[in-house]
């Protein structure tokens, strides 16, 4: 299997320490640079207010099938919570669709690093994305 890079995320976090625990809780500004050659690809998503942006945790350093949360001490199932440290450290965001200038895309709400590689961009909608009732944990 091979993932191969549509761009890079352009964000103010410099490295983990700086990046919030979700992304939802930001107001930072960041900017995907999509690749030139899938710009075509972007052709209408200033229609959708929110997308999905899938990512690689490019600096995740191995993993542990139990981890802790930032919100409690007990251990989890590593599958049940939203650590970047996974066997395949891919990251999934819903951020808020600001702007696009041509292949850039600025947006609200992401919790990457700058110069994480962008795998994927998918549009948010509502009567797809959104399940309820939901359960959660």
């Amino acid at each position: 299997m091979e993932l191969k890079p549509i761009g890079i995320i352009h964000s103010p976090y410099k490295n983990t320490g700086e990046a919030p625990h979700q992304g939802y809780k930001s107001e930072e500004i960041s900017q995907i640079e999509v690749s030139r050659e899938f710009e075509k690809g972007l052709k209408d998503i200033e229609g959708f207010s929110h997308i999905i942006i899938i990512y690689w945790f490019h600096e995740s350093q191995g993993h542990h099938m139990l981890v802790r949360t930032p919100w409690d001490n007990i251990l989890h199932g590593l599958f049940t919570t939203r650590s970047p440290h996974r066997p395949c450290p891919l990251g999934l965001t819903v951020v808020e669709l600001v702007a696009r200038e041509k292949s850039l895309l600025k947006v609200k709400g992401l919790d990457a690093i700058d110069g994480t590689p962008l795998l994927d961009i998918k549009p948010y909608v509502l009567s797809i994305d959104q399940k309820l009732p939901i359960k959660a944990g």
